[in-house]
């Protein structure tokens, strides 16, 4: 049977993440106060994950290096290092609004910025390593995000019916936008509402803070929450950019869910997100999936560097609509012993692919053959033989499984996520 060898896994404190909710799941404590935003699982070297080998402490890199055939198998020592970077994601305030290069840019771009000499931690580095960065993220509470261009016909009525109540120096400053997705050739119509949206003078990115925190926008509000036309803003977009501006004046995507789609996630759905698309987690705790990579276009709702024209280059200007990923219930019938619930979401990758499974108390195997780390997030699960626990919060790592070898199995009330290297 296959080993289990648990986790200790790094945490990663930025501005926007929750003190509570990763520790709480953890069964932490966070005496300090800080916000814990990310939690990463893998070998990547920015945080790699330790566990201890024979007596010792080694990172989860090492110990697969020491034999990349065994512990990723055929397929994975192709990677020469794991191939995903799985992470607990806690988002008390939105993330930056941003987009992944696919693997010819993100190869072209990493040995460009290494020729101009830029240091793999400078500001102004968009590409940190030369991989691709898909991804797909699972709520673990009620979860909201942004995720693709809405249509350009679509963006012009939600623009025209937010600018309506506005001042006259909004509604001129905004005029290229609405000239830019007045085009039936949709790409362009995207791209250029795009350009010209990063393009706002200052005086009117000044005038948009002021009108979307200021009063004047509450009778275009109670007209959106009485049901007008399609056209009008609804009331949870004006309370996301009056959000997004107390956080981030002056920013032109202060109007993001205008030209974004917005997306609800309960808890065990999940959107997968392919290159090129912006997006934007907004608020809740989940858990995200990705190739193992930390490139990062970013494209608004932020203080760090935003690079224009790099992410102009990158980015899909085709509509997407997210689609909502929904595992079947948990044992309605609340049976005891019941076979456990398995899903396996599906993403078009070939680096990673996340599954859940729910036990309830029954013995079950697991199924996946390539490598993976699996995290418990509810419960209690015991493994094996031996029957090493693993209570909430903890994680693990299992070695790739050969044809002949046999399935760790699980037993217990509890609920697993597992990334893993696709197989059939």
């Amino acid at each position: 049977m296959a080993e289990l060898f648990k986790l200790r896994n790094q945490v990663k404190h930025y501005e926007w993440g929750s003190s509570e909710w990763i520790p709480r799941l953890l069964g932490a404590p966070n005496n300090e106060g800080r916000p814990w935003a990310e939690l990463w699982m893998g070998s990547h070297p920015a945080a790699p994950s330790r566990l201890i080998l024979n007596g010792s402490e080694t990172g989860l890199g090492e110990l697969i290096a020491g034999n990349p055939a065994y512990y990723l198998g055929e397929k994975g020592a192709q990677y020469g290092a794991l191939p995903f970077l799985f992470k607990l994601l806690a988002a008390e305030k939105p993330l930056s609004i941003q987009a992944h290069p696919n693997k010819a840019q993100a190869r072209e771009g990493f040995e460009r910025e290494n020729r101009m000499g830029l240091a793999p931690d400078a500001p102004d580095r968009n590409y940190k390593d030369p991989n691709h960065k898909p991804e797909i993220i699972c709520a673990l509470t009620p979860f909201i995000g942004m995720c693709g261009f809405r249509p350009p016909a679509e963006i012009r009525l939600l623009l025209e019916g937010f600018l309506s109540p506005a001042p006259l120096l909004l509604r001129e400053g905004f005029s290229p936008l609405l000239a830019a997705v007045n085009n039936d050739e949709v790409p362009s119509a995207l791209r250029n509402f795009t350009t010209a949206l990063f393009g706002l003078p200052a005086a009117v990115r000044e005038e948009l803070t002021r009108f979307i925190l200021s009063g004047e926008t509450e009778g275009a509000e109670a007209t959106a929450a009485g049901g007008a036309a399609a056209r009008n803003v609804s009331a949870a977009q004006w309370e996301l950019m009056r959000r997004f501006a107390e956080l981030y004046p002056g920013d032109p995507a202060l109007v993001s869910p205008l030209y974004l789609n917005l997306f609800s996630l309960e808890p065990g759905e999940a959107v997968f997100l392919h290159a090129g698309i912006l997006h934007a987690y907004i608020h809740g705790l989940g858990i995200e999936l990705m190739a193992n990579s930390d490139n990062v276009l970013r494209g608004g709702l932020t203080p760090k560097y935003v690079d224009v024209p790099e992410l102009l280059k990158i980015l899909d200007f085709s509509p997407m609509k997210p689609e909502i990923l929904r595992p079947p219930p948990e044992n309605p019938c609340g049976a005891q012993n019941a076979p456990a619930v398995r899903f396996r979401y599906p993403a078009a990758c070939e680096e990673f692919s996340l599954s859940v499974m729910r036990g309830a108390g029954g013995k079950t195997s697991f199924r996946e053959t390539g490598p993976a780390i699996c995290v418990v997030t509810r419960g209690e699960l015991i493994a094996g033989e031996g029957e090493a626990r693993f209570k909430q919060g903890e994680s693990f790592f299992i070695p790739a499984r050969g044809g002949d070898s046999k399935p760790p199995e699980f037993r217990g009330n509890f609920t697993l996520y597992a990334a893993s290297l696709p197989t059939p």
